[in-house]
């Protein structure tokens, strides 16, 4: 017996470094392909700027409209020099952060109410569809009589876009739940409270913090859209007195500066979404 046991072991050891050797060309086959994917997504950035920037300077396009990349640093650099910049996109900012965090608790604690009274889920379910296919720039002008021209009417109506798709994609992934699940918690005498909290809201967490990842975008979309509408103040209010003026560098200025936060923002609740389901 303790002449067998010696193989035995040694190939347990063996399986093992294999298994290791295996694991870390793995891990570095994935942290080559990260690289590629980054560098090659760089190059392309830098290939569209370049290109852009000759464009504007060799008067490929019409510099008026299109502006080029050079003018456009230049502007949000004298822009964030003289202070005009920072009223504008804390602004916005903080718009879109509230109407991104309530957009999601909303629509989330609106899912799991219609999912816990199946009566009510059938009496909002024509009129989510409804309000979800309404543009939402035509009930910009309600908000504004209601709400006022200001931080409220925009945040209400970045909540109009994003609460919806919220509810609509939450709910789903609450149905979407094994129900094999839900039948072992009955059986066990679980009631409708054990089952959301040992089966349906566990499963969905994945979609749930996903979701975060859409509002984000949806967010932006509402924000910009109420300040097009009423705003005073705010990047969505810089692209508008851009067009106005015929400033189209500033307009171009703005959307760039979108899309860094906007970027930024998404990378952010990326890592958040990362963290919260490896803790998991």
């Amino acid at each position: 017996m303790e002449g067998g046991s010696e193989p035995l072991t040694g190939g347990k050891n063996m399986d093992a470094e294999w298994i290791n050797e295996k694991w870390r060309e793995h891990t570095k086959n994935k942290k080559v392909s990260s690289r590629l994917v980054w560098s090659t997504q760089l190059a392309i950035l830098i290939a569209c700027i370049v290109l852009w920037e000759l464009a504007g300077r060799l008067r490929w396009v019409d510099v008026l409209i299109f502006s080029y990349p050079s003018k456009i640093g230049r502007q949000i650099v004298n822009d964030a020099l003289n202070g005009e910049l920072w009223p504008h996109l804390a602004m916005t900012v903080g718009e879109t952060v509230v109407g991104f965090l309530l957009g999601t608790l909303v629509g989330t604690l609106l899912a799991v109410l219609i999912w816990w009274s199946p009566f009510l889920s059938k009496v909002l379910d024509p009129y989510m569809v409804v309000f979800n296919s309404m543009p939402k720039v035509a009930l910009g002008p309600i908000f504004i009589v209601l709400f006022g021209a200001g931080f409220t009417a925009i945040v209400i109506t970045t909540l109009s876009i994003t609460v919806i798709v919220t509810t609509l994609v939450v709910f789903n992934s609450f149905n979407e739940v094994d129900r094999n699940y839900i039948k072992v918690i009955r059986t066990f005498g679980g009631n409708r409270r054990d089952i959301f909290l040992k089966a349906i809201f566990p499963a969905s967490f994945p979609t749930i913090v996903s979701t975060l990842k859409v509002n984000v975008g949806m967010a932006w979309v509402g924000v910009i859209v109420g300040e097009f509408l009423v705003a005073k103040i705010g990047l969505g209010y810089l692209i508008v007195y851009g067009f106005q003026v015929f400033n189209f560098t500033l307009v171009l200025s703005s959307l760039v500066i979108i899309a860094i936060v906007a970027t930024a923002m998404y990378q952010l609740v990326v890592y958040i979404e990362r963290k919260l389901i490896r803790e998991r």
